[in-house]
C-alpha cells in the first residue's frame, strides 16, 4: 500500500539541496507515533542480523530547476510512500492531516493532500515492466586482501543484479515470518534491465555515504505476494532511505 503526500511551501517555492533523501526520511520518521518511530528506526522486522524498515518513498516530483547544488521546486511538490505496515502509513497520514505546517529540512511546508494510491491490476503469471521511480540499489560487501571490506555496486547487467534482488525479497519474506517455503517460492524469479542507459545511473550521498543506484525500465518476473512486498517495501536495498520504489508501467505483451 502507498500514499501519495503533496506539500507546498509557505512562499511558494521550495529549495532543498540536490541530496535531499534525509530530509524526506526525516519528515517521515518526524511524524509518526513516537513509540512507532522509535520502533521502525531502531528495530523493524529482524531477519538475522538484518533489520528491515519494509517501507520506501519516491523522489520529489514537480516543476523544477537545478542551481548551485540545490533544486528550487516552484509550486506544490508531491512523492509517494510505500510501506507494508498499515499503521506506519495510517501514522503519517494522520499526523499530516492535523499539522498546519511540517518541515523539510530548512523549508516550512504545508500538507495539501494525503491520498491512498489505487493498487495496481497486474496479471503476475505474465511478466510485468516497472519504472524505478527511485534509483534501484544491489551491492555485495566483500573483504579486501588488506582485510577491510569493500561495497561493491551491481550494474543491472551483471547476473548477480537479479539474483541480489531475489534473494533480497526473499529475506525480507522471512522477516515477516511467512510459513510459505519462499526459496522454492522464488525459484525462476527474476527482475532483469528492460531499457537501462548509463544516464540512469544514480550516485547519491546519504549523510556521507556514497549509495549507487539505476533508475530506468525493468521486467519482472514474481509470484504472488512477492511482488506486492517489494512493491509495497522496495525492490533491492536501502528502501528506507529512498531507494527501490517503483511504479507499474505495463504487463509485458500488452
Amino acid at each position: 500500500m502507498r500514499l501519495r503526500i503533496t506539500l507546498k511551501s509557505e512562499d511558494g517555492s521550495l529549495r532543498v539541496p540536490i541530496q535531499y533523501n534525509h530530509l524526506l526520511q526525516g519528515l517521515i520518521y518526524a511524524n509518526l507515533d513516537r513509540a512507532l518511530s522509535e520502533w521502525l528506526h531502531e528495530k523493524g522486522h529482524a531477519y538475522g542480523q538484518r533489520r528491515f524498515k519494509l517501507f520506501t518513498f519516491s523522489r520529489l516530483f514537480g516543476k523544477r530547476e537545478m542551481r548551485n547544488g540545490h533544486i528550487s521546486f516552484s509550486g506544490p511538490v508531491h512523492f509517494y510512500l510505500g510501506a507494508v505496515d498499515t499503521e506506519v502509513l495510517g501514522s503519517l497520514a494522520e499526523h499530516l492531516l492535523t499539522k498546519p505546517a511540517v518541515r523539510l529540512g530548512s523549508a516550512h511546508c504545508r500538507v495539501a493532500e494525503v491520498g491512498v494510491e489505487p493498487e495496481p491490476r497486474i496479471d503476475l503469471a505474465k511478466p510485468v515492466l516497472v519504472k524505478a521511480i527511485s534509483p534501484i540499489t544491489a551491492y555485495s560487501t566483500l573483504q579486501a586482501p588488506n582485510g577491510r571490506k569493500k561495497t561493491y555496486y551491481y550494474a543491472p547487467q551483471e547476473k548477480e543484479w537479479s539474483e541480489a534482488l531475489v534473494a533480497n525479497i526473499a529475506r525480507k519474506a522471512k522477516a515477516l515470518e511467512w510459513a510459505a517455503d519462499v526459496d522454492e517460492d522464488l525459484r525462476g524469479a527474476y527482475v532483469k534491465p528492460y531499457k537501462v542507459k548509463m544516464a540512469d545511473q544514480k550516485i547519491l550521498d546519504f549523510k556521507g555515504t556514497v549509495i549507487k543506484g539505476w533508475t530506468g525500465l525493468y521486467e519482472g518476473k514474481l509470484p504472488e505476494p512477492y511482488f506486492r512486498l517489494a512493491y509495497d517495501a522496495g525492490f533491492g536495498a536501502k528502501n528506507a532511505q529512498g531507494f527501490g520504489m517503483v511504479e507499474v508501467v505495463r504487463e509485458r505483451g500488452n
